[in-house]
C-alpha cells in the first residue's frame, strides 16, 4: 500500500485555504420557493460536497427541518434571505450535532431574532460569526499540518512496508481525537443553556 501522504497533506491545506462561506450580499433579497432554494444551497455550497453526486440540501430536508422546528415556516410557501442564512447555519451543525441539540440551539435564536430588524437581525448574526472564519482557517491549517508531522513521528519501529499505513491512522487519530473533544464540549455549551437539556 502507497499513500502519498505529503501531497494528501498539501492538498487537505489547499482545500482549506478555499473554504469560504455563503456571504448575506450573495443570498438573493426576494422569497424563493422551494426548488429555488434547493438549487440556490446545492449551488453555493457544491464545494463541500465529499462526492459529485451528493445532495446538500433536498426538499425532504427543508421539510423536517420545519416539522422539526428547527426551521421557522415559510411564508406562502415561500421563503426568505432570513430562511436561507438559518439553513446553512443547520447545514454546518448537522454534521456534528443531533438534531435535538440543533434545535435547542436555534429555536432561541430564531425566536428572538427572526423577522426583526435592527442591530440583532439573523443576518447580522451571522455576518458577525462567518467573519470570524478566515482567521480560523489560518489557525485550523497550521494545526492539522502540526498534527500530521506529529503522526508522521509515531510507529518508527514498525516494519517498513506497514510504517505508513499505521503513522496515516495515527494522523486519523489525532484528528478525530480533536473533533470528539470539541464535539463533547458543544453538547455540553448547548445544554446549559437548552431547557430541556441534560444538565451533567
Amino acid at each position: 500500500m502507497t499513500i502519498d501522504t505529503n501531497n494528501m497533506l498539501e492538498s487537505i491545506l489547499q482545500s482549506l485555504s478555499r473554504i469560504d462561506y455563503i456571504k448575506p450580499e450573495d443570498i438573493p433579497n426576494i422569497d424563493l420557493y422551494m426548488d429555488q432554494v434547493t438549487t440556490f444551497m446545492n449551488e453555493q455550497l457544491a464545494a463541500s460536497r465529499r462526492y459529485p453526486e451528493d445532495k446538500i440540501l433536498t426538499k425532504t430536508m427543508i421539510n423536517n427541518y420545519a416539522k422539526n422546528n428547527l426551521l421557522p415556516p415559510p411564508l406562502k410557501k415561500k421563503y426568505s434571505k432570513e430562511h436561507l442564512l438559518v439553513l446553512i447555519f443547520i447545514y454546518y451543525f448537522k454534521n456534528i450535532l443531533s438534531i435535538t441539540d440543533i434545535q435547542a440551539l436555534l429555536k432561541p435564536l430564531t425566536d428572538k431574532f427572526f423577522h426583526t430588524d435592527g442591530d440583532f437581525s439573523i443576518e447580522n448574526i451571522y455576518s458577525e460569526v462567518f467573519s470570524l472564519e478566515r482567521s480560523q482557517v489560518e489557525r485550523l491549517s497550521k494545526d492539522v499540518a502540526e498534527k500530521y508531522k506529529l503522526s508522521k513521528s509515531t510507529f518508527s519501529s514498525a516494519p517498513e512496508e506497514e510504517q505508513e499505513f499505521l503513522q496515516l491512522f495515527s494522523f486519523i487519530c489525532f484528528l478525530s481525537f480533536d473533533v470528539y473533544v470539541k464535539k463533547q464540549l458543544i453538547e455540553k455549551l448547548v445544554d446549559s443553556f437548552s431547557p430541556t437539556g441534560k444538565k451533567s
